[in-house]
């Protein structure tokens, strides 16, 4: 049985905990920011060992795959360490904070014969699973217009304060890089088609926030505002208005923002195609909405019985059960470590790789020149 280590102690480390758990999955060791991380977070989640440093969790047997939860400067290093010391990863989003270190981090899991998922969960929501099942079917035709939102408000005010904010914690881009490749990787996994050209439009609306001395945690702040703070310019976006050309010709616009007052967690796409349409929303994740000229439209529950049957293994639970967040890590982390307990590299995954986690940094790099240059630019994978 392969078993697991988390590094990170925050919402992430939770979720991935349980998701592992789950799955029978034995979860032997834990690395925090520091000690009293590694420890408090050891002994709430009930986890054996808490290690002192990354040194001990590599040199620890025990451990086959680590799932890195940790603010996203620390994904290469870490991950590099892991890869070339013979472990297998699992990584948040996005895979790093350039390209050349995606492209180095695909490379190390080769060599080493390792393997690597970056965590774009969301593509593990059923319905998601029977959507894309529907186009590749050629159920609306050829995909023409894809239009995506993500929205969310948890840093509206100028209290609201997360390590993300930070560009040398977070990267360059900070909506895009948090939500924006959900939605990208979103819509080309759902088609099949690539994005091969991007233009931006990027804003800052607040320009200075009130940052905690003491650290909060990923949503904290929605909660109680610190009271002990101190000035902060602010120098990532708020807000991201994007316009995509496909492959095939087919235009994109994706528009993201972490500052829309009532949108929690507000993630919704639509693609219309030569012969009809689909929608579908993340916070109604069990209805898929089918839209037709020529007959009524429709709206799919999910049910595994009318699902196409190479996608109800995705669907846990029967109709009119919901599924929602949580429960997209556990068919993600499912497929991974299946696919890992088989060993057959050679087959295509049904997660999304490394190799997927650097092309959305290729898009990342390409949005922020267009955003420099105020034109379109030509995506270079």
């Amino acid at each position: 049985m392969l078993r697991a280590a988390i590094v990170g102690g925050g919402f992430m480390g939770v979720t991935h905990t349980e998701a592992l758990r789950r799955l029978n999955i034995p979860v032997v060791g834990m690395l925090g920011m520091d000690a009293e991380e590694s420890d408090r977070f050891a002994q709430r989640m009930k986890i054996p060992t808490a290690y002192a440093n990354l040194e001990a969790l590599v040199s620890d047997p025990q451990v086959d795959v680590v799932h890195l939860c940790t603010p996203n400067y620390l994904h290469y290093s870490m991950a590099k360490t892991l890869l070339e010391a013979g472990k297998h990863v699992l990584i948040e989003k996005p895979l790093a904070n350039t390209s050349q270190e995606g492209a180095e981090l695909v490379g190390l899991a080769r060599r080493h014969r390792r393997m690597g998922a970056v965590n774009y969960n969301l593509r593990f929501y059923p319905l998601n699973q029977e959507a894309r099942a529907r186009i590749q079917a050629g159920q609306v035709g050829e995909p023409r217009i894809l239009h995506a939102e993500y929205c969310q408000d948890w840093l509206f005010l100028p209290t609201d304060w997360n390590w993300r904010l930070v560009p040398e914690e977070g990267g360059a881009l900070r909506v895009v890089g948090d939500i924006g490749t959900h939605v990208m990787d979103m819509l080309t996994w759902l088609t099949g088609l690539e994005i091969v050209e991007v233009m931006a439009d990027l804003a800052t609306f607040i320009p200075l926030r009130k940052k905690p001395r003491r650290a909060v945690e990923t949503f904290a702040s929605k909660l109680v505002a610190a009271a002990d703070t101190e000035d902060v310019e602010i120098h990532t976006e708020d807000f991201a208005g994007i316009l995509l050309r496909f492959n095939n010709g087919a235009r994109g616009v994706i528009t993201l923002s972490q500052i829309n007052a009532g949108r929690k967690n507000a993630f919704w796409w639509e693609i219309n195609g030569s012969e009809g349409s689909l929608f579908w929303h993340q916070e109604q994740p069990n209805q898929l909405w089918m839209g037709y000229r020529q007959k009524p439209n429709e709206i799919l529950l999910k049910d595994p019985a009318l699902m196409q049957p190479h996608t109800r293994r995705y669907a846990a639970y029967p109709g009119g059960h919901a599924e929602g967040y949580p429960d997209t890590f556990v068919r993600h982390f499912a497929d991974f470590y299946a696919y890992l307990e088989k060993g057959d590299y050679n087959q295509p995954p049904t997660f999304p790789t490394l190799e997927d986690g650097r092309r959305e940094l290729v898009l990342c790099e390409a949005i922020l020149q267009s955003v420099h240059t105020q034109s379109w630019v030509k995506v270079r994978y």
